[in-house]
């Protein structure tokens, strides 16, 4: 049975990096590929791109990393969703891989 998967939406690439921090330190778990996303209405946000931090561990694990991480990242520049998923489909392991840091 594959591991759990949290993830986490963030403004910026600071936030990203001390919500990783927090989320590790906080709990057993590894981190996957960040992902990137710059939207249409980017003028109007906090910080003008939208990090996803994906975090893998036990059910428990991710919970607690996610929950590190979303203190931490709201105190730089905020969290726009979060999510916990138990046990990772196939097809959506496929998108988890994917992300926009290695596009050019």
């Amino acid at each position: 049975m594959g591991k759990a998967v949290g993830i986490i939406e963030v403004f910026g690439l600071t936030a990203a990096m001390v919500a990783v921090d927090a989320g590790c330190k906080a709990a057993n778990v590894t981190v996957e590929t960040l992902d990137k996303n710059k939207p249409g209405n980017a003028d109007a946000l906090p910080v003008p791109l939208i990090v996803a931090v994906k975090f893998r561990g036990s059910v428990d694990a991710v919970n607690a990393a996610v929950d590190a991480a979303e203190q931490a990242a709201k105190k730089i520049s905020g969290v726009i969703t979060k999510h916990i998923i138990a046990n990772v489909e196939d097809s959506t392991e496929k998108m988890l891989k994917l992300n926009a840091f290695d596009k050019n």
